[in-house]
Parts: structure tokens; sequence; C-alpha cells
């Protein structure tokens, strides 16, 4: 889109956005810690998750609407600060419905932010690079999630409060808002009439739009559904222990982690479209084999393949879909972000076929949305062929 050369002052705050972004995985370090400090039950301890991702839905696409008038980098600078509003309440206030409005604000702020810093960043990025970012982004996303429980754990150890981690984090959204704000950053600007809810909507009649909206449903669903369910699988297919097995699921976090890395370098040289087809074979081809391994070495081998496959498969079809229009990425980026609660929806169903059957049945929905996947890959990489 731009031609220019970006500068480190200027990509930096946008590239720490999505590090601020990472930090709606402290859910689990919350969810551990309330039980412990306020005697809850597993149903009341699972209101923080639920106070987290239920945004995604009823606010993305009203947050699209808002960025095409105010802009993108006032956008992610407020979702920025909310999330640091949610960090400091229940560090300054800890009781548990304070804790739970905390994690309202944090999956508000991560909303903001998963709907406004990806076509932010691809303002920013040099001519033909914005698919590398996007994946370098989810590398640098992934490594806050992948710290925050060390260093809670520290802070438990070392000084016996572990919600010192949200006073870092906290603090660290604060300063990136502050570096963001003073950044000058040229955004894209829409040319047509201002975005509504009914021309966001409206978009969905367009069958490439729809369609590639419907890939970011099911590749969040294998995303959260593999993270869910792949213990139960392994406890109850290959009779491993239950630690061992719950452990297991830092292999697949790794695989995501170094693939978002090595996408981020591949994609400077490769054809996005044909990135996302030979993604998409990798990640169906990892899901069936993984659902008939014959023992842990190959299992826990493939969770790490399977999170290294799909890695990169979300913001390839972002940014895939974002160039097509780039004239409407407020409002497909709304849609997309709308679109995550496919880690809401089909984990569920899984669930319900594992009950009714066994959780190996369950798993073939993963691999129904695999070939999906595969299927708007190809319909994507035909589609920009005949540009």
């Amino acid at each position: 889109m731009n031609t220019k050369k970006i500068t480190f002052i200027t990509i930096t705050p946008v590239l720490f956005s999505f590090f601020v972004m990472s930090f709606c995985d402290l859910v689990g370090i919350g969810v551990d810690n309330a039980m412990a400090d306020f005697q809850l039950s597993n149903i009341m301890a699972q209101l923080i998750p639920s106070a987290v991702f239920v945004w995604f839905f009823f606010l993305s696409v009203s947050i699209g609407v808002l960025q095409d008038r105010i802009g993108k980098r006032n956008m992610v600078n407020i979702g920025m600060l909310v999330t640091a509003a949610g960090l400091l309440l229940p560090y300054f206030f800890y009781s548990f419905p304070l804790l739970l409005a905390g994690f309202v604000l944090l999956g508000i702020g991560n909303t903001i932010l998963q709907v406004s810093a990806n076509p932010l960043l691809i303002d920013v990025s040099p001519s033909g690079k914005s698919a590398s970012l996007l994946s370098f982004s989810q590398f640098i996303k992934s490594i806050g999630s992948m710290v925050a429980p060390f260093i809670a754990s520290y802070f438990a150890l070392r000084f016996g409060n572990w919600k010192l981690v949200f006073l870092l984090f906290g603090l660290f959204s604060i300063f990136n808002a502050v570096w963001l704000h003073f950044t000058k950053v040229e955004e894209s600007q829409s040319t047509e009439r201002k975005a509504t809810f009914g021309s966001a909507f409206g978009l969905l009649n367009t069958p490439f739009i729809l369609l590639m909206a419907l890939g970011i449903f099911f590749v969040v669903a294998i995303d959260v559904g593999i993270n869910s369910t792949s213990g139960q699988f392994l406890m109850e297919k290959l009779n491993i222990d239950p630690e061992p097995a719950k452990q297991g699921r830092s292999l697949y976090f790794f695989g995501k982690m170094l693939g978002t890395f090595v996408g981020a370098i591949l994609l400077t040289k490769l054809h996005s479209g044909k990135f996302l087809i030979y993604s998409s074979i990798a990640t169906l081809i990892t899901i069936l084999a993984f659902i008939f391994s014959p023992s842990s070495v190959f299992a826990f081998t493939l969770m790490f393949l399977i999170g290294f496959a799909a890695s990169n498969i979300f913001p390839l079809i972002f940014v895939i879909t974002v160039n097509r229009y780039p004239k409407r990425s407020n409002e497909i980026s709304g849609l997309m972000i709308m679109a995550v609660s496919g880690g809401a929806f089909i984990p569920p169903l899984v669930g319900k076929i594992s009950d009714i059957s066994n959780v190996t049945k369950g798993m073939y929905v993963f691999v129904g949305c695999a070939i999906y996947l595969l299927f708007v890959a190809a319909f994507s990489l035909r589609k920009i062929s005949n540009q």
C-alpha cells in the first residue's frame, strides 16, 4: 500500500500493542488464583474467561464503525488504556467482584485492540510486507502469552504477591499508549461514506468476505478447541496421566510461537495465497494424524505440529481480505474479529459429540474445520490470481 521506508520509532509501538493484546491470556492465572483466594466453585471461576471473551461477539463491529470515525491509532490507544484500567483495578482493590470487573475491562480493551491493531499495522507496513509483519505480530503476542505465567509465579515466590503482574503489565500498557500517541502515523482513509452497522454487515453479502470471515471462525475454533480438548483426548485414547496430558498444551503454544516467527520470515518471499494453501493442507494432515496417534510421543509431536501449521492462517486470511478491499478495512476488521467467536461456539459442539459418543469422534469436528480452511484457501488463491 505504501512505498516509503517505515522507521523503528513508528512501527515498534504498533507491534508492542500486540504484546498488550496478549494480556487477556492472564485469564488462566486469574482462574487459578481466584479459586484459591476466594474459595470459588468451578462454575464461578469460569465467569472470568466468559467476562473476557464475550465482548468479541458483541462489540467488534461497533468498534470497527467507531474507528472509521476517530481513526485506528486513537482506537488502539483507547484499547490499551482500557486494558490498563482492567489490570490496575484488581491490583489496587482486590476482591472477586472487582477482579471480575477488571477482566470485563480487559476483555473490552482486548476486543478494541484486536479490531484496531491489525489494520493499523497494515497501514504502517512497507509495501508487500504486511502479511509478514502480521505474522510477526502474532509471534510477539505469543511471547506475552507464554511469559505471563512465569512472571506471575516469580512475583508470587519472590514477593508473595502474584498480582504484581497486573501492575507491571498495566504500566506497560500506559507507557505504550503514550508512545503511540506521540508517534506520527499515516493511516489509510476511506474515500467512501462512513461505516455503519448496515454497511459492515452488508459486506457479508460479498461472497469473498463472507467465506474469509468464516475462515477466521473455523481457524479460531481449531485453536481454542485443540487447546481445550486435547488433554481429555490424550487421557482417554492413549491413557496418558492427567498432568502430562495437560502440560502437552504447552507444545501446541510453542508450535504457534515458532510458526509465526518462521512465517514472518517466509512471507517476505512467498506469496500469501500460496502460503495459506500450504498452511491449510498441513493443518488438515496434522489434525488427522493426531487423531490416529499410536503413542504419546507421536501425539505430543503432532500437537506441536498442529500449532506450527495453523499459526499463520489467521493473519493470512486477515491481510488477504483487507488487501482486496483496503477502503473497507475498518468494517472488515470488525467482522473478522467478531468471527473470533468461533472459539466459543464450536468447542461446545465437540463436547456434545464427545458426551454422546467419545472424544475421538468429537475431534472430527476439527477435521471438518480444517477441510473448510483448505477450501477457502483455494478459493482465495483463485480470486487473487484472477485480479
